[in-house]
């Protein structure tokens, strides 16, 4: 994948990065050394930044150490061009939106909820809706931070053997779940069937039966809003900014909050 690069050199914490562009929307990534080499490379890397539609955009270096800022299109087609300053003083620390802080993410489970789990035996934390393509790099791992942290998690790998009924099976996970989280990439806009387990999750959050929490993987904003207008205005978090671990232990803390 083509990008553009600017070496910062070395910088201190607090220093403000402003990166304008000239030409397409594209996505802007701060990274240290040790992460752009991950990135150049296409492993997985942490990066602060996304999706930018407007410019310029400013972010603020977190710590002292070399830094660098990347410019791509994701892979799509287009041109554009980028300028970098670097700016005195300090911005407020970069924080995404804590889960306790939002009202649809702190609601209690409902009586319909518990039924439910008296229905169908076992109830669950955490039912997890993916793509087998995304397994390796997120969701597997993210299943297991899950389990460290003593949470009942409904991951297929977990929970289903040969011999069992898929839908029966998702259908009661599902049901009996406090906490929905849908990995949305590339790979899981394009099943059928994982429509299906997004449509479960969104009545039952809808209803207040549950929690949803979308995890963006390797997507932009445009592509979310472009599958579902809803799903781009909830509160998500996204594996370009937030480490798996960060994931499961937020979600692990919210839940014994409630």
């Amino acid at each position: 994948m083509r990008f553009g690069h600017h070496d910062l050199g070395h910088r201190s914490a607090g220093e403000i990065v402003e990166v304008t562009l000239r030409g397409n929307a594209a996505n802007v990534r701060l990274m240290d050394s040790s992460n752009f080499q991950g990135y150049r490379a296409g492993r997985r890397h942490h990066a602060y930044g996304g999706h930018v539609t407007r410019s310029p955009v400013q972010l603020q270096i977190p710590r002292a150490g070399r830094w660098h800022v990347a410019v791509d299109l994701g892979g799509y087609a287009g041109r554009v061009n980028s300028s970098v300053r670097v700016l005195p003083g300090k911005l407020r620390p970069m924080r995404n939106t804590p889960l306790s802080s939002v009202p649809t993410l702190i609601h209690g489970r409902s009586d319909s909820a518990a039924r439910d789990s008296i229905d169908h035996g076992r109830a669950f934390d955490v039912f997890i809706s993916h793509a087998s393509e995304d397994k390796d790099a997120v969701v597997r791992p993210l299943a297991h931070a899950l389990r460290d942290h003593e949470l009942e998690v409904w991951y297929d790998e977990f929970e289903l053997r040969i011999g069992d009924s898929l839908r029966r099976k998702i259908d009661r996970g599902l049901a009996s779940s406090r906490f929905g989280i849908v990995v949305l990439s590339r790979a899981f806009f394009g099943k059928g069937w994982t429509n299906d387990e997004l449509d479960g999750l969104v009545t039952r959050a809808v209803a207040g039966d549950q929690v949803l929490l979308p995890i963006w993987h390797g997507i932009s904003k445009q592509e979310v809003i472009d599958y579902s207008p809803s799903l781009a205005n909830r509160v998500a978090r996204n594996t370009t900014n937030d480490t798996v671990n960060e994931i499961a232990a937020e979600i692990a803390d919210l839940i014994r909050e409630r």
